[in-house]
């Protein structure tokens, strides 16, 4: 090439620098949050807004880069969740909607299971998180020895904890289904049925659940006037209800009704009294609690309390982003529902 022509080609200007997703959060006047959920096609932003940072997605040039995001603005779209690992009904239904409701939000989620002693494997657990760069940490704590190790633990990033009836603190708040109201739910349908002789089968007292179960049967009798029923204590297993009940029938001490802290609690009991005679509902009626599935197919089929895991789920995750993301959200607890079957009716009305 001759020194001329080389003279005449003008110097390249340098490349402009490619947008990223807080100049789109900037100008859209929108949290980092905000835009990654749009791009995430997640529901929960509204069309007004939605429609704005698409704009601005479209106007600046904007083109997603996952790795860049995460490196240029540390935030990883990604949320954790701390559980026991427990293999009961309430903590893996929770885990498993918790899962799906954050992929449809935008979100995937890493999962840290812990184990006993929490004082140790809960701040272990809480520091991968945080090291892995998670926006937010959601804990499923069902034990109480858990959440206070969760309680006294430090981390960077927003907390959540979900146990039912647990005090938040200032480093870790709370959110979870009114478990009481359920188990008030439960009693108060027995009650209106004509019962006067209402026992528990509680679960264990180290557990939140447990606790507020037994809390909420106890408000409905004492508000209608009712002495305090029996109330046992156990394990939540079946194996535990069917010996209890055994035992109940034995003492010849079956109450007219029974609140069962769980369906498989119920179904321990209900094969006990099959065993020795004692009808369901005729001679006594049983409520569980969860709605399990097969629940309806028990023999009879299960009048119970049924939790709502996508709505505690996506409530959960809703006001763990209102924590990202500095807004204010409502942190009500959601209401469980009576499903009522064939395993409870009127005092009386089917005695011989």
């Amino acid at each position: 090439m001759r020194q001329q022509d080389a003279e005449a080609i003008p110097p390249k200007s340098p490349s402009p620098r490619k947008p990223k997703i807080t100049d789109v959060a900037k100008i859209a006047g929108v949290s980092y949050g905000t835009v990654s959920r749009v791009l995430n096609n997640a529901p929960d932003v509204n069309a007004a807004t939605r429609e704005r940072v698409l704009q601005v997605i479209k106007d600046i040039g904007y083109r997603r880069n996952r790795a860049a995001t995460t490196l240029v603005t540390s935030r990883s779209t990604s949320i954790g969740i701390l559980t026991d690992g427990s293999p009961r009904f309430g903590p893996v239904g929770t885990l498993m909607a918790l899962e799906n409701t954050a992929r449809k939000k935008g979100y995937s989620t890493t999962v840290v299971t812990v184990e006993e002693p929490y004082e140790d494997s809960v701040q272990k657990a809480l520091d991968t998180l945080d090291d892995i760069g998670v926006d937010g940490i959601i804990v499923i704590a069902p034990i109480v020895s858990m959440a206070s190790a969760v309680w006294s633990a430090s981390v960077r990033v927003p907390v959540e904890m979900i146990a039912a009836g647990a005090s938040a603190t200032p480093n870790v708040f709370t959110y979870s289904e009114n478990q009481e109201l359920g188990a008030r739910l439960a009693t108060e349908h027995l009650i209106e049925l004509g019962h006067t002789d209402i026992a528990h089968l509680a679960g264990s007292s180290d557990w939140f659940d447990g606790r507020v179960r037994k809390r909420g049967w106890e408000a409905a009798l004492r508000d209608a006037g009712l002495p305090p029923g029996l109330c046992l204590e156990g394990d939540w297993s079946p194996k535990w209800a069917y010996e209890t009940g055994l035992r109940l029938v034995e003492e010849g001490n079956v109450p007219q009704a029974i609140v069962a802290a769980s369906d498989h609690t119920a179904l321990g009991a209900i094969r006990a009294f099959a065993e020795k005679g004692v009808r369901v509902p005729e001679d006594v009626s049983i409520v569980g609690f969860d709605d399990i599935e097969g629940s309806d197919y028990f023999l009879p089929p299960l009048t119970t309390v049924r939790q709502d895991f996508s709505t505690l789920a996506d409530a959960s995750i809703e006001v763990l982003l209102g924590a990202i993301d500095g807004r204010a959200v409502d942190r009500a607890p959601s209401p469980p529902t009576l499903v009522v079957r064939m395993s409870s009716a009127p005092a009386g009305s089917l005695r011989n």
